[in-house]
């Protein structure tokens, strides 16, 4: 339904966390994913490469950068058989973390668990510092001092957020949000990869280690 290079054209300003490396990533785990679980390769495809189109441009504006992208993935597929273009936006609408609606096909399932496995395991921790770095937070924050009701109460504070509240508040409950078979064993190591390096850097800024 769309090639590659044509979905690279749509994805200029993102930022190095939302990037097109980011793109291409989700979409080599959606096709192993995919192809796993007997999904429709062709939707799937185009949902991993459109799933983040305009991200950067919906925020600002404080849109849903998913349904902002589902949206714009209608107008960019215009021509494909109406059914598959709908299949790909109901994918790309529903694989935010907080999700609504919660992906109903199996194809949106495979696009929310690929886009979710990008954020955990080695590429995970690197994808959090990253975006820290570009925002000005502190490097470390003790990991007791996390308040997990606040949180879910009130969202993120990124004058106060850190990698650290990252992984506390999100990046260590992924694993228990996939949808899939495949991704949920996929998920049980990057989690466990994960978990070692953020107990390894709260012993080592203790000075324990």
């Amino acid at each position: 339904m769309i090639t590659i290079a044509e979905a690279k054209s749509h994805y200029r300003e993102a930022d190095a966390v939302h990037d097109f490396d980011h793109v291409l990533r989700v979409l080599a785990l959606a096709e192993r994913i995919g192809q796993a679980e007997g999904a429709d390769l062709g939707i799937v495809r185009a949902a991993a490469l459109l799933h983040d189109v305009g991200r950067e441009g919906a925020e600002a504006e404080g849109l849903d950068h998913a349904a902002f992208a589902a949206q714009r993935a209608r107008e960019i597929l215009d021509g494909h058989p109406p059914a598959r273009i709908e299949a790909v936006a109901q994918a790309i609408a529903a694989h935010r973390f907080r999700t609504d609606p919660q992906p109903a096909t199996l194809e949106a399932q495979v696009l929310f668990d690929a886009d979710k496995l990008d954020a955990i395991g080695a590429v995970g921790v690197a994808r959090a510092f990253a975006y820290g770095g570009a925002h000005g937070q502190r490097l470390w924050a003790p990991i007791d001092s996390v308040d997990m009701a606040r949180w879910l109460e009130e969202g993120d504070h990124p004058r106060d957020h850190t990698p650290v509240h990252e992984f506390v508040v999100k990046l260590s409950r992924l694993k228990d949000r996939l949808f899939t078979p495949t991704g949920r064993s996929i998920a049980r190591e990057r989690h466990e990869t994960m978990v070692d390096f953020y107990e390894r850097f709260d012993a080592e800024v203790r000075g324990e280690r």
